[in-house]
């Protein structure tokens, strides 16, 4: 990381999406490298976005609801099996 930028935090927004500031890579699934344009970007958890990953206001109009805070303070095995291309949270199957 270069010294003049800050290390990356990911900020939960409550009802709304993940706000990533700082020095971050982005990546697909299959490793390439996305491009946001942006030093700070907002990243869509509700599912109904047009411009995934990025955040487009759409969880307002679908009344997407969640918290701020994680619901335990360790991330869970749950994480392992979404990356092996288990059903996700909103009843889907991911890509993989």
């Amino acid at each position: 990381m270069p010294e003049d930028r800050e290390p990356a935090t990911i900020t939960p927004y409550r009802d709304g999406p993940l706000v990533v500031r700082g020095d971050f890579r982005l990546v697909d699934a299959d490793g390439v490298e996305i491009d946001p344009g942006r030093d700070t970007v907002a990243l869509c958890r509700c599912g109904k976005s047009g411009l995934k990953p990025f955040c487009d206001g759409s969880h307002k109009r679908a009344g997407f609801s969640a918290p701020s805070a994680p619901r335990s303070a360790r991330p869970s095995t749950r994480l392992a099996a979404l990356s092996d291309g288990a059903d996700d949270d909103r009843g889907g199957p991911t890509e993989g």
